[in-house]
């Protein structure tokens, strides 16, 4: 009876912080939306100004530009990369549900320095209060 309890009471614990979590989250949100409009106001005013760096009294802003390459066809693209040996274009990381997959159906395959971190976890759902 002590285990359903305590059970009972860790639910309603985690029920009530994750709630609390989401609704913190959503606000987050709205702040975030209201910064990336202030944002997008700063670098209009950046180029008005035709400069990268402004000061005042409450902060600096400095105009940063970031840059990202995609592509359309990873094929041509991995070809590519093979033919003039250019792999530091690529990111080492495994897809984990690929990697699980190919280990299902290749039980007897071990590729060389592979790891696995697992962990347990837990989801609660909503009960009748």
């Amino acid at each position: 009876m002590s285990e359903e309890l305590n059970a009972e009471k860790l639910v309603k614990i985690y029920v009530k912080i994750r709630d609390k979590r989401r609704e913190l989250a959503k606000e987050d949100k709205e702040l975030e939306a209201q910064l990336d409009i202030i944002s997008s106001e700063l670098v209009q005013l950046c180029k008005d100004q035709g400069s990268s760096l402004i000061r005042t009294k409450y902060g600096t802003i400095s105009k940063r530009i970031k840059k990202s390459y995609h592509t359309s066809d990873w094929h041509e693209l991995f070809q590519f990369v093979k033919e003039h040996d250019a792999f530091s274009l690529l990111q080492q990381r495994l897809h984990n549900v690929n990697m699980e997959q190919f280990l299902e159906e290749n039980p007897d395959l071990h590729p060389p320095g592979l790891y696995a971190d697992t962990t347990m976890s837990v989801v609660i759902t909503k009960g009748k209060e």
